[in-house]
């Protein structure tokens, strides 16, 4: 039997139990993350109708992070998590924010990963814990 490196690459991530919000952030590059976070998701928390303070990255372990993101739920359960991160969003918001117009051209799944690897690795139980203050 000849498998190819692919097959037996999928194989792997099937037998280990790899989910989806972890191959993202596998993929994801939490550098690029961490600037959307703190430039887009960090600034509206702060605001009122954020909740008036940031949310860090340290404030949840990885688990609760991967659970967050797969659930797609924000504002307390009533919009998508995925829309704000998306083109949509970022073209509405591009003039009062320079990171959103910046990264206008990533694709709402590549940035997606992003955010979610830059939460992973600012986690409260990774190795890096990162505050956004």
């Amino acid at each position: 039997m000849n498998l190819s490196k692919t097959t037996v690459a999928a194989l792997a991530l099937c037998l280990f139990g790899i989910s989806t919000p972890a191959a993202l952030a596998a993929d994801g590059n939490w550098k690029v993350g961490r600037i959307y976070y703190r430039m887009v998701c960090t600034v509206c928390h702060k605001s009122a109708e954020g909740g008036g303070k940031a949310i860090n990255p340290s404030s949840m372990t990885i688990a609760e992070w991967e659970a967050y993101f797969a659930a797609d739920k924000h504002a307390k359960g009533k919009d998508s998590l995925k829309y704000y991160v998306s083109r949509e969003y970022r073209e509405k918001i591009k003039d009062s924010n320079k990171a959103a117009r910046k990264l206008l051209n990533i694709p709402d799944d590549k940035l997606l990963a992003d955010v979610l690897a830059f939460a992973r690795h600012g986690a409260k139980d990774s190795p890096t814990p990162a505050r956004c203050n």
